[in-house]
């Protein structure tokens, strides 16, 4: 999608998350780590064969970081879609120090580790939503 890829790739991530969440937590944190694995080597060989890094087509980062928003979430639509706008949100804002990783950290790795971070943020929020939602 040329305009706002990394909320396509994301929402691309979600009918694969689908499929993932009846795993159990073992199966389903296994197969994010595969994919951040495969997702540095996929977006290292991408950038350096287009010769820009973290290009608007390299998506697979989006799609890890919403994976990771997701660990242990509630079912539900509510929660499938407030990890996507958690996730979009700090993937776009980038608060400190995704910000300072995103310029300062190169490779495949760091396509990947700024997505990573702002899963971090997004899945605390959403694990501390659904710890006061569903007391």
């Amino acid at each position: 999608a040329p305009k706002a890829p990394g909320t396509f790739g994301t929402l691309a991530a979600i009918p694969l998350y689908l499929l993932m969440q009846p795993l159990p937590l073992w199966a389903y944190l296994l197969i994010t780590v595969m994919g951040f694995i495969l997702g540095v080597w996929i977006c290292d060989r991408t950038a350096r064969d287009l010769g820009v890094h973290d290009h608007p087509a390299i998506v697979w980062d989006e799609v890890i970081g919403y994976w990771i928003t997701m660990i242990a979430a509630p079912p539900g639509w509510l929660w499938v879609i407030a990890g996507f706008a958690l996730f979009r949100l700090f993937d776009i804002v980038k608060p400190w120090p995704i910000r300072q990783i995103d310029r300062e950290v190169g490779g495949g790795f760091g396509i990947m580790f700024d997505d990573v971070l702002a899963a971090g943020y997004a899945w605390l929020l959403l694990q501390a939503s659904a710890y006061l939602l569903l007391l």
